[in-house]
């Protein structure tokens, strides 16, 4: 049975980004644009961890709970055809699951690595986090998207660590400030970590094959399994307003959440 709400914290996540209530009055510094950030890590979680208009299915309470993409249901034979027969190389997932992708960025001076230990350093214990977040409906379709477009491949040393690419065409992001999520969190165990989401409203369809050859080729972050998720935080005391009007404004701006 959850206890006491958490108190004294900044706002917490995940959030049904369709809505725009928060009364948590913590503020912090939006983080930059992540391209000018350094990407340092990657990893996903089975069932969105968020809900939004394009996956509102409710997947149970739970670790292993969350929201499935509105067109799970839709699927062809063909589509829930696991190539890997059960034996694929990332673990937690088949054809017809719904997966949230994390894109973890700082402003450490860090590498891309493995865990979220991967974004602080001795240095920089304190940095500013930004979460680029889509979520995929996985696939048996080699014309679906690629994940390894959106995969790291390394950097000349001439600027930030980046991904090959963000996701595009699935919604305007909602930008909010949040924290950082998983199954160890809830409303009464809350997450100390101040992070400016950014999540996209709609799903995409992601070929599963490409998601196993990411484990096994460009794979630094030594991912090989889908996370857990943390339910969806409903709390107003725990959640900061979203104005709609600020995923148009400078990203130099404070994150308002008054």
């Amino acid at each position: 049975m959850a206890g006491p709400l958490c108190t004294g914290f900044g706002p917490q996540s995940p959030r049904d980004i369709g809505g725009n209530e928060g009364v948590n009055q913590r503020q912090f510094g939006r983080a930059p644009a992540a391209e000018k950030l350094n990407l340092c890590n990657i990893h996903t979680h089975t069932n969105a961890e968020h809900k939004a208009p394009g996956f509102q299915i409710f997947a149970g309470s739970g670790e292993h709970g969350g929201y499935k993409c509105n067109d799970t249901d839709d699927l062809t034979a063909e589509e829930l055809d696991d190539p890997a027969h059960g034996y694929g190389p990332f673990k937690g997932v088949k054809p017809g699951d719904t997966i949230e992708v994390h894109w973890v960025f700082s402003s450490c001076d860090v590498a891309p690595g493995e865990g979220l230990g991967a974004c602080l350093s001795e240095s920089c214990s304190n940095p500013a986090l930004r979460v680029e977040a889509q979520t995929f409906l996985l696939v048996n379709d080699p014309a679906a998207l690629d994940f390894e477009d959106y995969a790291y491949a390394g950097n000349d040393g001439r600027g930030p660590h980046q991904p090959l690419a963000l996701p595009e065409g699935t919604g305007t992001p909602v930008v909010y400030a949040g924290s950082t999520t998983g199954p160890k969190y809830n409303q009464s165990i809350c997450s100390p970590l101040q992070v400016t989401w950014s999540v996209r409203p709609q799903c995409a369809r992601l070929d599963i094959s490409s998601l196993y050859r990411w484990a096994e080729k460009r794979n630094v972050f030594r991912e090989d399994h889908s996370h857990g998720v943390r339910q969806l935080v409903t709390a107003p005391e725990l959640l900061s307003p979203i104005e709609r009007a600020v995923a148009e404004t400078r990203w130099d701006e404070p994150l308002r959440v008054e």
